[in-house]
């Protein structure tokens, strides 16, 4: 195990091939600052380059996992105070576009599957934070807020393209027109949730999935990761040839000869993650 890093409002730790990126400004509900963005994207980039790596677990520390961009700091703060007529053009989605959309950009591609371990409230980008993650448990008392509305905003950080595509658009709309929070449980029962523990039960129910994956086979679940994230975006054809192509990568892998190997041996696969 390594130890936690210098920074305080991000700790990140390795163990057992997997990395846990943990926001920590319980102070303040996890609120990201723009620093705490970059810090993200930065871990997640190591994660994917990095073949110890074999798996991420994305949490939060105290009672709420992020309650959105903290328009207090950084650019954002800039242009939330800036006036209409005092914006020169381009400001708003150029922030929009390096800050939020970078973040669930970096969860998405990231070679490696990412757990989001949602503690408590994920409000506005950080429930498209915890929603852009490839599985996510979360605690009984969590809750998911498409915040923006309440805010007279639109929502950003991918949440129209994230919230349709999981729940279909009429209750998408609903979600991200009323703006009510929706408890971890209703959020298991339409499906942006896999799994919902005790809050003290948290910590270990996303070690032992990050674990399971970190001995699976890396590169086929780095693969499947693709084809699954590009299948709403494409034709058929288009998806069938990922699927082939991908195939064709994979059977390249030493786990993809192993996992073979093993079936035919008749005993356990050991992955490598090569």
């Amino acid at each position: 195990m390594t130890p936690d890093t210098p920074s305080d409002e991000i700790r990140h730790r390795s163990e057992n091939n997997v990395s846990w990126i943990t926001l920590n400004r319980p102070e303040a509900m996890n609120a990201l600052t723009w620093d705490q963005r970059e810090r993200i994207i930065a871990l997640l980039a190591d994660a994917s380059a990095d073949p110890a790596t074999r798996a991420v677990v994305l949490t939060a520390t105290g009672k709420g996992f992020c309650a959105g961009a903290d328009l207090r700091s950084g650019p954002a703060a800039t242009t939330a105070t800036t006036t209409a007529t005092d914006r020169v053009a381009g400001d708003v989605s150029r922030l929009i576009r390096l800050g939020a959309q970078r973040l669930i950009t970096a969860v998405l591609d990231c070679e490696k599957p990412v757990i989001a371990a949602v503690n408590g409230t994920a409000a506005g980008i950080g429930a498209h934070l915890a929603l852009a993650c490839d599985l996510v448990i979360a605690a009984e008392p969590a809750r998911f807020i498409e915040v923006f509305v309440r805010r007279g905003l639109v929502p950003d950080g991918a949440g129209a393209y994230l919230l349709p595509r999981l729940l279909g658009p009429r209750k998408a709309k609903e979600l991200m027109f009323f703006g009510d929070a929706v408890p971890a449980a209703e959020a298991a029962r339409l499906g942006l949730v896999n799994k919902v523990v005790p809050a003290d039960e948290l910590e270990a129910a996303a070690r032992e999935w990050a674990e399971r994956l970190a001995q699976g086979p890396t590169r086929a679940l780095a693969l499947t990761k693709q084809l699954v994230n590009a299948s709403l975006d494409g034709d058929r054809a288009t998806a069938l040839a990922a699927e082939a192509t991908a195939q064709e990568l994979n059977m390249t892998t030493a786990d993809a000869n192993e996992g073979v190997a093993s079936f035919v041996e008749r005993r356990p696969p050991k992955y490598l993650g090569r």
